[in-house]
């Protein structure tokens, strides 16, 4: 019983970060199961169903007042350490993307760089945690179309920049992140 766990949304400029963590059914077919970031929007989603039916699941997230407060990398952590917690069944092993993880008493849990390439069961987290959060930003961007949040998931492209620079932070970004916060700076002097 392997457990993959990935986070999404850290980089983002906006929002709350999520995690999924999942244990795949032996018979499921890992073959299309890839990192979220190699698959279009519509290939994530069907994947998203299909691993969902298919697994044992849970997703988590770290509010943007949790991010503000201890920093992304505490909040990926701390979603994370949700997501594990809310499986419905203990796993032996988790496997997490990346270098860092959470620690929580009587798990087994190893970091894997890159893993989100080379595990299914940490693919099939980058997929439920991005179509999950990427769900939120949707709802999200109806508010704030200037933003074109639906389009780039509040991450600071230069479309997204430009439309902060012409309509202001919202309640959503990061205020502690530099460019929200070089922005921010810029305004009071």
């Amino acid at each position: 019983m392997i457990a993959g766990v990935d986070e999404v949304g850290r980089g983002s400029l906006i929002g709350p970060v999520y995690a999924a963590a999942v244990i795949l059914n032996k018979n499921i077919n890992k073959n299309e199961i890839k990192d979220s970031k190699k698959l279009n929007k519509k290939k994530r989603e069907i994947l998203a169903k299909y691993i969902k039916k298919n697994s044992i699941w849970a997703v988590a997230s770290a509010s943007l007042k949790e991010v503000e407060k201890v920093n992304i990398l505490n909040a990926s952590i701390l979603a994370m350490k949700r997501a594990i917690k809310k499986l419905k069944m203990k796993p032996k092993i988790v496997l997490i993307d990346g270098n860092k993880s959470p620690e929580i008493k009587n798990y087994l849990i190893k970091t894997i760089i890159k893993g989100d390439q080379k595990i299914p069961e940490i693919s099939a987290a980058s997929i439920i945690a991005k179509v999950s959060r990427d769900k939120l930003i949707r709802v999200m961007s109806k508010k704030f179309k200037s933003y074109k949040w639906d389009l780039n998931a509040g991450y600071g492209t230069k479309e997204h920049i430009r439309a902060i620079k012409k309509f202001g932070i919202t309640k959503f970004h990061r205020k502690t992140f530099k460019p929200i916060h070089k922005i921010l700076s810029l305004k009071k002097n």
